[in-house]
This record gives C-alpha cells, sequence and structure tokens, in this order.
C-alpha cells in the first residue's frame, strides 16, 4: 500500500481513521472466526488444560509477535517510537490494572475485544457490557476516576521517561524477539496438533495477530509522511471504546486510528459472522450473569486504563514490541482471571451443587 498517495488523496486524519478500519476489519474476521478470547484460554488453564483456547491464544501472541519483530527488522516500524514505549510506564498500574482486568474479563464473560466481536454479532450482553466498559475508560482518563487512576499508576513508574523494552534492557540482539517468536509459534502449533485444532481455525487465530501488525506497520508509515505528529499504535480497546464513544457525543470530533478501528472490528466480525451464518441475538442468562457482567465490564473499563491496554492492547499489541509493562500487565491478567474463575465460578458451582 502506497501510504503517501492515501494522504495525499483523503488527508493525515482521515487516512489514520482508514488504516485503523482496515485493521479493524482484518482483526474482526479473523477473531470471529478463531473464537480468539484471553479469558476463555484463561479459565480452561485454571481448570488444569492446555486445550484448543489456550493453542488459539497462544498461535495469536506468538504470530503477533513474529509479524511484529520481523517488520521491525525490515525497517517497517520502529518499536521505540511506538506510544506505548515513548512514554513513562506503570508498573503499579500494571499489577493492580492487569489483575483488575483479568478478573472483569472472567465475570463479563469475555475481555473487551471478545465483547466487541461478539457485539457484532447479536449478543445483546455484550452490546450492554461493551457500552459500560467504554463509560468507565473515559471515566478513567478523563472523568471522575482519572485522579484514582493517575495515584494509582504513580506509585511505581519506570525510570528515563520512557518504558522499559524488555530485550534492550536485557542486552540481547537484534533478532532475539524473532526467534522467541518463532519458538513460541512451535509450542502453539504442537498444542494445537495435540488438541485436534483444524487449518481454518489456525489460520484465522494467526490472521488476529497479522492485524496486530499491520496496525503498528500502518500508523508508522503514516507518521513518517505525516505533517503533524501521529501517534504510532495498534489494535487495543480500551482508550479507542471511549474515544470511539466520545466521538459520537462531542460537537467537533476529530479522526483517527482508533477511531476507525472500533468500527472496523464491529463490521468484520458482523460480514464473517453473516456468511457463516452465525448472526443470532442472545441476551443475558439471568440476573446474576446480567450483574456479574456489569461489574466485570467495569472492572476492565478501570483495570485497562490503568493497566495501558486491555487484553489485546497490552497483552498482544504491547507484548509484541516487548514493552516491559504490557508483559507484567499480561501476566498479572492471566492470574487475575485465573484466581477469579477459582473462587467465583468453580468454587461457586461446587457450593450450588
Amino acid at each position: 500500500m502506497d501510504i503517501l498517495s492515501v494522504v495525499e488523496r483523503f488527508g493525515e486524519a482521515p487516512a489514520g481513521a482508514i488504516f485503523g478500519l482496515i485493521t479493524g476489519i482484518i482483526f474482526g474476521v479473523a477473531a470471529q472466526r478463531s473464537n480468539f478470547c484471553l479469558r476463555a484460554a484463561t479459565v480452561e488453564f485454571a481448570r488444569g488444560s492446555l486445550g484448543p483456547r489456550v493453542s488459539v491464544w497462544l498461535l495469536t501472541f506468538s504470530t503477533a509477535v513474529v509479524w511484529v519483530q520481523a517488520a521491525e527488522l525490515a525497517g517497517l516500524m520502529r518499536s521505540d517510537e511506538a506510544r506505548m514505549m515513548a512514554v513513562t510506564g506503570s508498573w503499579s498500574g500494571a499489577v493492580i490494572g492487569g489483575l483488575m482486568f483479568g478478573a472483569g474479563m472472567v465475570l463479563a464473560r469475555g475481555c473487551s475485544g471478545r465483547l466487541l466481536v461478539l457485539a457484532a454479532t447479536g449478543n445483546l450482553r455484550s452490546v450492554v457490557s461493551g457500552l459500560i466498559f467504554a463509560v468507565i475508560a473515559q471515566m478513567s482518563l478523563k472523568g471522575a476516576l482519572a485522579p484514582l487512576r493517575d495515584r494509582l499508576a504513580s506509585l511505581w513508574m519506570t525510570e528515563g521517561g520512557r518504558n522499559m523494552h524488555i530485550l534492550d534492557t536485557i542486552g540481547l540482539p537484534d533478532g532475539t524477539g524473532l526467534g522467541i517468536g518463532i519458538a513460541t509459534a512451535l509450542v502453539a502449533l504442537y498444542l494445537s496438533r495435540r488438541n485436534r485444532i483444524g487449518v481454518p481455525i489456525l489460520f484465522f487465530a494467526s490472521g488476529v495477530g497479522f492485524a496486530v501488525a499491520v496496525g503498528w506497520v500502518l500508523t508508522f508509515g503514516l507518521s513518517q509522511v505525516s505533517f503533524e505528529p501521529v501517534t504510532i499504535t495498534s489494535a487495543t480497546f480500551t482508550g479507542p471504546s471511549a474515544s470511539t464513544l466520545m466521538f459520537f457525543l462531542e460537537p467537533n470530533p476529530v479522526l483517527d486510528f482508533d477511531i476507525g478501528l472500533v468500527p472496523g472490528v464491529f463490521v468484520g466480525a458482523f460480514l464473517s459472522a453473516a456468511v457463516a451464518g452465525k448472526l443470532k441475538f442472545q441476551g443475558f442468562e439471568g440476573e446474576s450473569n446480567m450483574r456479574k457482567a456489569m461489574i466485570g465490564a467495569a472492572l476492565m473499563g478501570f483495570g485497562g486504563m490503568l493497566a495501558g491496554g486491555c487484553a489485546i492492547g497490552a497483552g498482544v499489541s504491547g507484548g509484541s514490541i516487548f514493552a516491559g509493562t504490557a508483559w507484567l500487565a499480561l501476566f498479572c491478567m492471566w492470574i487475575g482471571a485465573v484466581v477469579t474463575d477459582f473462587v467465583i465460578d468453580q468454587k461457586g458451582a461446587r457450593v450450588a451443587a
């Protein structure tokens, strides 16, 4: 794609939105077809299994690392210029926010990205949860919850005014990230074969990781030809969900990558589900599930903003560029999800029985 010609034809801001739309459509189609979901993977892991959900998540994560690291070696992007890497990170935010987000996605039965994909297929539970998530995220960014978020984030920050690049800090050579991605992908493929996952699912699971790389490459390319500063970013849903909500509420909204991303995921997932005959209205299954979903969405909204990203933004996009706080947040999301599943779902089921 000739990024300069797109900018000259549509303008810088609309071009950013177009690139977000492209990234989102790829993500939406791939996520809907592969059933990619960090919550499902963590629950499966919590119950003692390295089954198909873990395999799909691991393949997505590893292919994102492979594509992104290969793109960086080819000069198509530079991770040190990414928004997540170029600002001070918060270790305390990664821990507290990651734990909250992990707990929230179990209660809501899906991370923020998964809720958006399900909403596109007619899941009304996900629509309600997604709206709550977006509102709380906006409140945590600029509203009533922003002071609390700032206070918690400032407890323990990264040094030097930047986030920590794990591989550079350790002093590992160029290409190490690509090697880690390939090794992890081999493990994912082994687990996928053991769980008898078909080629179409493997293809679309890899497609989610590819979408992350597309986002990084397009926004980096845009930054190289734009006169105005451009945020180098990729797929994430905490900030973009809040931004998309405000886009329709503010009198003079501004287009950018984030504004195109969320509609793109919705469109991609909707079209994919329509082609597969998977469009179906679904509601809440009882008052208890509705209450848990609403609480979970609120926890994800605040936790994701505090952690610097959601299960996709920190867990896959941030992980693919080896941002220190992103890896810590992802680790804490797994812990929060596993503990919540054990305490709320597994233990609760035994008590009910």
